[in-house]
């Protein structure tokens, strides 16, 4: 299919799963792509701004890709190139461990156009939407947000230098380096550090587990909870029960 349009990619982030979390700057995009390429994630009601398009899953779903990361990269500027508009959608924002970057950086070597539209990002909205603010006063004056498993497969050392701070730490991907992760915090005394996992947030599917470093792991197995999944450690957690606490207390007048 060959078109009038210049190759052109935008990388969209399509925000954490609820659909009304989409940008209108997104949103627009869609309406004019010829091609979308997207990820699991992304909640699948998103094509329908792009009626018109041609829809390629490139996610991962149960371990197994679509398209490895150098097949995509080759599909995005093919398409772009025969097609025109290619809108490449990704889960929460691009730019956080989406490997949206080197995306973009694939797409311009290529000499293709490439526009980057921001998302909010899963490490933010997810946790809000269950009211746990990352930052609050007396509670916590910064956050970490990081990526419980690095590009070798083994959990980030960042995490032992943020179980040593004050700060609320937000882990993505991080499941299956749970244990890992609360040894790391009970070393340092914080066995009692607040915690809060959270999967499928801001979706119907959404599941929530609240414990501490210490009993995280039951929650976790009675609950049966899994990927996608954040995990919100620090005192913060504790703001979600306050507030279920102040609905009860005005319900109750």
């Amino acid at each position: 299919m060959q078109t009038n349009n210049q190759p052109k990619l935008t990388l969209i982030g399509a925000g954490p799963g609820d659909p009304d979390l989409l940008t209108v700057k997104g949103m627009k995009a869609l309406q004019t792509a010829n091609v979308v390429l997207y990820d699991a994630l992304v909640n699948p009601v998103l094509l329908e701004y792009a009626p018109k398009a041609e829809h390629i899953f490139v996610g991962k779903r149960k371990g197994c890709y679509a398209y490895q990361q150098e097949q995509i990269n080759e599909l995005m500027v093919s398409r772009a190139k025969s097609h025109g508009h290619v809108v490449r959608l990704k889960g929460g924002d691009p730019f956080v461990f989406g490997r949206g970057a080197e995306e973009m950086e694939y797409a311009l070597s290529r000499g293709v156009e490439t526009v980057f539209v921001p998302g909010i990002s899963s490490a933010l909205a997810v946790p809000a939407y269950q009211n746990i603010p990352l930052t609050k006063r007396g509670s916590s004056e910064s956050f970490w947000v990081i990526t419980g498993t690095t590009k070798a497969h083994k959990l980030s050392n960042d995490v032992v230098l943020a179980s040593k701070s004050s700060a609320t730490v937000v882990i993505l991907m991080g499941m299956s380096k749970l244990s890992e992760i609360t040894t790391l915090f009970k070393n340092e005394g914080k066995h009692k550090l607040p915690m809060a996992i959270i999967q499928s947030g801001t979706t119907p599917e959404e599941k929530i587990g609240i414990g501490t470093v210490d009993t995280i792991e039951k929650i976790v197995e009675e609950q049966e909870l899994t990927n996608p999944a954040i995990i919100i450690i620090g005192e913060v957690v504790n703001h979600r029960a306050q507030v279920l606490n102040i609905y009860k207390e005005v319900a109750s007048v």
